[in-house]
């Protein structure tokens, strides 16, 4: 049982920066892969970011050299530092993480965060 706790969204004008934060807390034997994802209404949910247990990082096209993603294991936390941010970049971000709970079993679990909007004016 985990659940993840999203913090740091907000309005911003366009070139300002944010950092995004996710916790995760509950039964944790292991975090596999994190990840940042953004929706806006109407649009798929797009992968923006993503970091492996071996810190190992992905993105997207348009955030690249823009967005950073990284995580902290000892506070069980993932973040997504936001940098010259355009209007396009507005959306609800998702934190997701891959996470074995047993240790009778190596059967991970994917588990999302409530969202936190992002706003960026133009």
């Amino acid at each position: 049982q985990v659940q993840l706790v999203e913090s740091g969204g907000g309005l911003v004008q366009a070139g300002g920066s944010l950092r995004l934060s996710c916790a995760a807390s509950g039964i944790i034997i292991s975090i596999n892969t994190m990840g940042w994802y953004r929706q806006v209404p109407g649009e798929e949910r797009e992968l923006v970011a993503a970091i492996t247990s071996a810190d190992s990082t992905s993105y997207t096209d348009s955030v690249k050299g823009r967005f950073t993603i990284s995580r902290d294991d000892a506070k069980k936390t993932v973040y997504l530092q936001m940098n010259s941010l355009k209007p396009e970049d507005t959306a609800v971000y998702y934190c997701n993480a891959d996470i074995r709970s047993s240790i009778f079993s190596s059967r991970t679990t994917e588990y999302w965060g409530q969202g936190t909007q992002v706003t960026v004016s133009s």
